[in-house]
């Protein structure tokens, strides 16, 4: 479909869908440069079903591609205490550096959520 369509897709998966299989949908969204379709698949779909690995990479990519944090779901529960992440938001933040490049506003948003703990009472 269109790209309109597929955001539409990605939009209403919650609505549709319990389980994780129409995860392909949000990874196939996730290696497109449509900066529309990544922002769709962080939706809430994409927040309760990327692997995290799949789902650090994509935070990652909003940061490179100018995709606003605030399109991804769940930001803020799923970096909390990221440790990965947050070695990752590092590498990236010295390769721009090095680079002579800008970092990200963006990205220190982020690294400031992985710092926090993880709530023992929430389940992982």
């Amino acid at each position: 479909g269109t790209a309109a369509e597929r955001r539409a897709v990605l939009r209403a998966l919650p609505h549709l869908i319990d389980g994780d299989q129409a995860l392909d949908l949000v990874e196939d969204a996730l290696r497109t440069n449509d900066t529309r379709l990544v922002a769709a698949a962080l939706g809430p779909y994409g927040a309760r079903h990327l692997p995290a690995h799949a789902w650090r990479h994509a935070v990652l990519k909003c940061l490179f591609t100018g995709v606003p944090v605030d399109a991804v779901a769940r930001l803020a529960e799923r970096a909390r205490g990221d440790g990965e992440l947050a070695r990752m938001l590092g590498d990236f933040a010295a390769e721009r550096g090095a680079a002579g490049r800008t970092v990200p506003p963006d990205l220190y948003r982020v690294l400031a959520l992985t710092e926090s703990q993880p709530d023992p009472t929430e389940e992982s």
